[in-house]
């Protein structure tokens, strides 16, 4: 297992996070896995002895529940070892102030997020969505205080949009405040939008990258093909994230990761993986299942390292279009893009 630094942060994760949507199975997470306590056990001891160090969650998987049950797992010696992570800004509840990213709510939701967790301290706490009726400075400077009382390691934002992220920055360093270390975002080969501004934004600012849902709620697992669902999976159960806009193009990607995964031998989820654990700015994938035997196969993308010619078929089939500005940028200022913009630009410069 190979370990990353989170962004400009000196915290070390693996390359692969143990998600936890699918314990608890209360509400709508019931459609992804219902996992108890004794399951959660052996599924969290497989990630620990595999070397990952991070296992993320959120207080509105289950109600809860998700949060107690890892509470209830290690609440033994084992805490030391592992890094948690947790989200707030979904409802909690009825009242009006139930939801977003108000002080009240973000304090509130924090203390009770300890309580069930079992814990003093969360690692990495994360807004796990825009909330464009709170305004930014209140949410920074509520952040900023559970920081310093002890009750928050790190701070980071999920499926913000770029704008959201940058006016956060610059909140953080005009009031000086502590600054999101990471971002949370939904990249696939799939989707690959998160290279227009999301990716960029990360190189540019030293934001950590940890990728929810990789293999695309399993329709990258090579499970799923033209004309056929597996029975019990998500989209089988009416999930619809992520949407599919381009369904031919989804299944030419995944008769790729096919045959890629059939010549090395491994399956078409690790080749997903793989994929993007070597993406530049990406951190951390975080991955998911209902059963040891996915949580087994996807840990052994740690390991699989693709080749140039294996990477540039996948990039090739799943390329997004170059959308404006950014044509407009690689006609006239190819002489004069950084870094940050050449993450996404690099390869179509290189092939004109």
């Amino acid at each position: 297992m190979e370990y990353r630094n989170l962004g400009r942060s000196g915290l070390k994760v693996s390359t692969i996070t143990m998600g936890t949507m699918t314990m608890g199975g209360k509400g709508w997470a019931s459609m992804v896995g219902s996992q108890g306590v004794d399951e959660a056990r052996r599924l969290i001891d497989m990630c620990l002895d595999a070397g990952v160090n991070l296992i993320d969650t959120a207080n509105a998987y289950s109600a809860g529940a998700s949060e107690e049950i890892i509470g209830e797992v290690l609440g033994g010696k084992r805490k030391n070892d592992v890094l948690i992570a947790t989200k707030a800004r979904f409802p909690m509840g009825e009242g009006v102030n139930n939801q977003g990213l108000s002080r009240h709510h973000l304090i509130r939701e924090c203390e009770a997020s300890l309580k069930r967790l079992n814990t003093d301290v969360i690692d990495l706490y994360q807004v796990h969505q825009w909330d464009g009726q709170t305004p930014l400075e209140e949410t920074m400077a509520a952040l900023d205080t559970l920081v310093q009382h002890g009750k928050v390691r790190y701070i980071g934002c999920s499926n913000f949009s770029g704008w959201h992220i940058m006016k956060a920055m610059g909140i953080s360093a005009s009031d000086h405040r502590h600054r999101f270390v990471s971002q949370q975002i939904h990249y696939t080969l799939e989707a690959r939008e998160a290279e227009y501004e999301l990716l960029p934004i990360s190189i540019d600012q030293g934001l950590g990258v940890l990728v929810w849902s990789p293999i695309a709620g399993g329709l990258l697992s090579g499970k799923h093909r033209r004309n056929h669902t597996p029975e019990g999976s998500r989209q089988a159960a009416g999930w619809t994230e992520p949407p599919i806009r381009d369904v031919d193009r989804l299944w030419a990607i995944v008769d790729v990761l096919v045959e890629i995964a059939e010549s090395r031998g491994v399956s078409a989820a690790q080749v997903a993986l793989a994929w993007l654990i070597g993406r530049k700015a990406v951190t951390s994938v975080i991955i998911g299942g209902r059963t040891e035997e996915q949580f087994r196969d996807n840990l052994a993308a740690a390991d699989l390292k693709l080749t140039e010619d294996e990477r540039s078929r996948l990039d090739t089939v799943s390329a997004p279009p170059v959308l404006y500005p950014y044509w407009h940028q690689m006609q006239t200022a190819a002489e004069r893009l950084g870094e940050a913009d050449l993450s996404l630009l690099g390869p179509h410069i290189a092939k004109a």
